[in-house]
């Protein structure tokens, strides 16, 4: 089938099919800080990198939630990579806890401190990227409505990695098992890779 986007309710589907096809999603499990202080971490999964030279990656946020608000008081933030072993901890940081209220204490999570930024990143994780704020734009529509959606566009100026996933002097990505997010409320998990190399010129 193809329909117009704008009429997919029309098909009877229960849930819309674009986040389950544009999957798996990297989650960005984003932790800021407000001029206050207070401590933010919430997972998003409209995330990536979009950038190598230099590092930057990017996170879109459906609503004006905190993250964003915190970013835009204090701009700085980190992202720390999510593993099937930190998924359920991760799930609870998505719940809408009221301003101020710590996601880390709710999830039973520890901070471990940053290097080049002051947000913290979650303890256990075994990367996490270190950013200060490029920009925030509010989306718009092809009408040129503003929508409220928020993206975030953040440069890497610092990267931790545990030793534990150095090996050959590459990141062990599978060892490190990240997951992903596939649409609904399914998820991926990365327990192997497989290689293909480019080919020549260009």
């Amino acid at each position: 089938m193809t329909y117009y986007s704008a009429t997919k309710d029309d098909l009877g589907f229960a849930h819309d099919p674009f986040k389950a096809i544009v999957a798996p999603r990297p989650i960005g499990w984003i932790t800021a800080l407000s001029a206050k202080g207070e401590v933010n971490l919430s997972p998003y999964s409209f995330f990536n990198a979009i950038s190598s030279r230099p590092n930057i990656v990017m996170f879109s946020s459906e609503n004006k939630k905190d993250a964003v608000a915190f970013i835009e008081e204090t701009g700085e933030f980190t992202c720390s990579l999510v593993t099937k072993a930190l998924a359920q901890p991760m799930n609870l940081t998505s719940a809408p806890l009221p301003r101020g209220e710590n996601e880390y204490i709710h999830a039973g999570l520890e901070m471990a401190p940053s290097r080049f930024v002051k947000p913290p990143r979650v303890a256990g994780t075994p990367a996490a990227l270190e950013c200060k704020l490029l920009s925030i734009q509010q989306l718009r529509d092809l009408e040129g409505n503003e929508v409220p959606r928020w993206m975030v566009l953040g440069q890497v100026v610092g990267t931790f990695i545990d030793d534990a996933f150095v090996k050959d002097g590459r990141f062990d990505t599978a060892g490190a098992n990240p997951i992903a997010r596939c649409g609904y409320a399914d998820y991926a998990e990365v327990t192997s890779l497989f290689s293909i190399q480019r080919p020549a010129g260009g």
